[in-house]
């Protein structure tokens, strides 16, 4: 026995269209072959988004598209004194003016230990001085006269003994404050007055004891003619067109000057 198609059809199938007729959809669903309409509150496909309207969480309008090249550590933004670095992001490459006072700065930090050794080699220097004693009142030849000039001859050792602990004492400093503090904290105080830091490039990190000592080492090699090289090492980034302002003491230590 068969029903004609409706409620009485035992197999609970919908009614079926004729053949060629277009099938009809549930309510809600888009027809066949007409583009779905997006969600409410987005523009539709392929067309540009309108003012006032509001991304999804996550976007980020800065982001590189699809397809191309994140830009590595190191990229220099279009040579606008910004520099990427990994881990740090965008950040504004220290200027020269910058760079110099914090130079500055140091300087008068060295200026100060340099007068507080001095004083105290002075010191030290007009005690032994005074050790010295009038051989002149000793007959010449006499054992009195030549423990005179011995004496006198051991305080003039003492002096120049002090000279080279002065020497010595500041050339310490010197690779102490310069090295560790730009190996462990990537600035010394003239440097964290500026709001300055030395950072490797390649991972935006203080530069460490290998790379510290390579920065610090440089200059003073260029020390030795009569510090020119010292100066042309300092003036180095001058000479760099890439936009990074990295010194030749830099290039070697892979690190950067960048803005706190």
């Amino acid at each position: 026995m068969s029903y004609p198609p409706g409620p009485q059809d035992p197999y609970g199938q919908p009614p079926q269209q004729p053949y060629g007729y277009p099938q009809q959809q549930p309510p809600g669903q888009p027809q066949y072959g007409y583009p779905q309409q997006p969600p409410q509150g987005q523009p539709p496909y392929g067309y540009p988004q309108q003012p006032g309207y509001q991304q999804q969480p996550g976007y980020d309008p800065n982001a590189a598209p699809y397809g191309y090249p994140q830009q590595a550590p190191g990229t220099v933004q279009a040579n606008n004194g910004y520099i990427n670095i990994a881990y740090l992001g965008t950040v504004q490459v220290a200027t020269m003016g910058q760079r110099f006072l914090a130079r500055l700065i140091d300087g008068l930090v060295a200026g100060i230990v340099i007068t507080i050794v001095m004083f105290a080699g002075m010191a030290s220097v007009m005690g032994v001085a005074h050790s010295n004693k009038d051989c002149s009142v000793y007959t010449y030849g006499t054992p009195e006269y030549s423990q005179c000039l011995n004496d006198n001859l051991n305080a003039g050792s003492g002096v120049i003994a002090v000279m080279f602990a002065f020497i010595g004492t500041f050339a310490l400093f010197a690779l102490l404050y310069e090295w560790l503090m730009i190996s462990f904290l990537g600035a010394t105080l003239g440097k964290m007055a500026m709001g300055l830091k030395v950072v490797k490039e390649s991972n935006g990190q203080a530069p460490g004891l290998g790379g510290g000592f390579i920065r610090y080492i440089i200059p003073i090699v260029g020390a030795f003619l009569c510090y020119i090289g010292a100066l042309l090492v300092y003036l180095s980034p001058f000479f760099d067109n890439s936009g990074k302002l990295q010194g030749w003491h830099d290039r070697a230590a892979g690190t950067v000057v960048v803005k706190k």
